[in-house]
C-alpha cells in the first residue's frame, strides 16, 4: 500500500463516493447508550471484583479507576474522534501518526480484542439464565443457545445502526431499573461497616485488575463509527461526558447496595451473583427482573460491540487498508461483510470461559492502547495546528503526564497475565505482522480490488490552510 498525502493511501486505488451520506445519523441520546453498552451495560460482570478483593477495594476501585483510565481514554477519544470524524476511528489515528503498518496492527489487535469481548456476552447471558433454565448450563443446549442468540443479534445489526441505537436506549433503561429498585429496598438493611471489609493478604490482584479494566475500558470503540454520528464534532464529546457519569454511577450504586445489605461471602461473588442478591433483598420477583435485565443488557452490549467492530472494518476498507468488499453496505446501510466476519469470530471464541476471555481481550487491548497513546502524542507534537474541534485543555506536556498512570496500569495488567494468555495473545499479534505485508502484496498484484474514499478528510490539508491564513 503506497504512502501519499495521508500516509497510508493505497496504490492504484479507485476513488469512491461515501455510501452513508443519505443514511440516518445517530443522535446524542442513542450515542450515549451505545457508548454505555460498549463500555459497561450495567453492573453485570463486576461481581468478581468483590470475590477477588473484598468490598472496600472493589468500591475504591470503581471510584479511583475512572480517573486513572476511563477519563483519560474518553478525553483522547473526544479529541481524536473530532479530529478524524470518520469510520475507522483509532485505526486512522495511528495510521496518520505512525504509518500504514502500525495502523493496520492497531486495527487487527483492536478488532480481535473487540470480537473476543463480544464472545463474552452469550456466556454472561447464559450464566444468568441457567439458574432459571438449568439446561443451558452446558452441553448441546448451551451450544444451540449461543448459536441462536448470535444469529438473532447479528440480524439486528444488519438492519441498521439507528435501530441499534434506539434499541440500546430501551435496553439500557430496562437494565438499570431493577438496580434502582433494589437499592431503594436495600436502604433499611445497609450496614456501612460491611463496606470496609478488606484482607490484603487474600487479594487476587490479577482477577481484581482484569475485572476493573474490562468493566471500565473500550471508551474509544465509539470512534470507529464516528462517520455515522450526527454532527460528530459537537455530539461526540458531550456523549462521552454523559456516558462516563452513567457508567460509574451504574456500577457504584448496586455495588454499595449489594455489599452493604447482604453479609459478605466472597466465594459467592461471581458473575450472576447480583440475581441472588436481588432475591435476598427483594424476593423472587426482583431476582427474575435482574435476570431479565441481564439478558437484555448482554443483548445491548453484543449489538453495540458488533457495530463498532464491523464499522471499523468498513472504515479500514474506505482508507484502502482492507479489500474493497469490506466497504460494501447492505440495503440498510450497514457493513455487511464486517458484520459477518465479526459474528464468525464470536462463534469461534464462545467456548472459552469468562475469566479466559477477559484476560485474553485485556492483553490485546493493552497493546492497542499503547499504540493509541503514542499516536495521540505524536500528532500533538508534529501537527499542533491541525484542526481539533475539541482539544484536551492540558497542553502536550500535561497530556504526557496524564498518560503516565494508565500506561503504568497497562504494564501491570500485562505482567500479571498468565503464560497461556500471553502466548496466545502474542501469537495473535504476530499474525497481524504477517497479514499486513500479505495484503500489501495482494494489492500490488491486483488479485483483489482495493479502493480509497476520496471524500474522507485529510487533516494535513486543513492544517496547511490554517497556517496560510495565519501568515496572511
Amino acid at each position: 500500500m503506497g504512502e501519499e498525502a495521508n500516509g497510508y493511501r493505497g496504490l492504484g486505488e479507485e476513488h469512491v463516493a461515501p455510501a452513508s451520506n443519505n443514511l440516518h445519523k445517530v443522535s446524542i441520546i442513542p450515542l450515549i447508550f451505545l457508548i454505555f453498552y460498549e463500555v459497561s451495560g450495567g453492573p453485570f460482570g463486576i461481581e468478581d471484583s468483590v470475590k477477588a478483593a473484598g468490598p472496600l477495594l472493589s468500591i475504591l476501585g470503581f471510584l479511583v479507576f475512572p480517573f486513572i483510565w476511563s477519563i483519560p481514554e474518553a478525553l483522547i477519544t473526544a479529541e481524536m474522534g473530532t479530529m478524524f470524524p470518520e469510520n475507522g476511528g483509532y485505526v486512522v489515528w495511528v495510521s496518520s501518526a505512525l504509518g500504514p503498518f502500525w495502523g493496520f496492527q492497531q486495527g487487527w489487535m483492536k478488532w480481535l480484542s473487540g470480537v473476543i469481548d463480544n464472545a463474552l456476552y452469550p456466556v454472561l447471558f447464559l450464566d444468568y439464565l441457567k439458574s432459571a433454565i438449568p439446561a443451558v448450563g452446558g452441553g448441546l443446549p448451551r451450544i444451540f443457545a449461543v448459536l441462536a442468540l448470535t444469529v438473532v443479534l447479528t440480524y439486528m445489526n444488519y438492519r441498521g445502526l439507528t435501530i441499534v441505537g434506539w434499541v440500546a436506549v430501551c435496553l439500557g433503561v430496562f437494565s438499570l431499573l431493577p438496580f434502582i429498585v433494589m437499592g431503594l429496598i436495600a436502604i433499611p438493611k445497609i450496614r456501612p461497616s460491611r463496606w470496609l471489609k478488606v484482607n490484603l493478604r487474600g487479594v487476587d490482584w490479577n482477577l481484581y485488575l482484569n475485572t476493573l479494566f474490562w468493566n471500565l475500558n473500550y471508551w474509544d470503540s465509539i470512534s470507529t463509527l464516528a462517520g455515522e454520528v450526527e454532527s460528530p464534532t459537537k455530539t461526540l464529546p458531550k456523549a462521552l461526558l454523559y456516558a462516563v457519569i452513567l457508567v460509574v454511577v451504574g456500577y457504584l450504586y448496586p455495588l454499595l447496595a449489594g455489599t452493604g445489605a447482604v453479609p459478605l461471602d466472597r466465594d459467592q461473588w461471581t458473575d450472576g451473583y447480583f440475581a441472588d442478591i436481588a432475591k435476598m433483598i427483594g424476593g423472587v420477583w426482583l431476582m427474575g427482573w435482574v435476570q431479565g435485565a441481564s439478558a437484555l443488557s448482554n443483548m445491548g452490549m453484543f449489538v453495540a460491540e458488533m457495530s463498532s467492530d464491523s464499522y471499523q472494518l468498513l472504515g479500514m476498507a474506505e482508507r484502502g487498508m482492507l479489500p474493497a468488499f469490506f466497504s460494501k453496505r447492505s440495503r440498510h446501510g450497514t457493513p455487511l461483510i464486517g458484520i459477518l466476519f465479526s459474528a464468525s469470530g464470536v462463534l469461534l471464541l464462545s467456548w472459552l470461559s469468562f475469566q479466559e476471555i477477559v484476560a485474553a481481550e485485556n492483553f490485546l487491548y493493552c497493546f492497542g492502547m499503547i499504540l493509541e497513546f503514542i499516536a495521540f502524542i505524536v500528532l500533538r507534537v508534529r501537527h499542533p495546528n491541525a484542526r481539533r474541534p475539541y482539544k484536551i485543555p492540558f497542553g502536550t506536556v500535561g497530556c504526557v503526564l496524564m498518560l503516565i498512570p494508565p500506561t503504568a496500569l497497562i504494564m501491570v495488567v500485562l505482567v500479571l497475565s498468565s503464560l497461556k494468555v500471553a502466548v496466545i495473545s502474542l501469537v495473535a499479534v504476530c499474525i497481524g505482522f504477517v497479514l499486513q505485508p500479505c495484503l500489501k502484496h495482494v494489492e500490488k498484484k491486483r488479485w483483489v480490488r482495493f479502493s480509497f474514499n476520496s471524500d474522507l478528510p485529510d487533516f494535513r490539508e486543513e492544517e496547511d490552510e490554517e497556517e496560510e491564513t495565519m501568515v496572511a
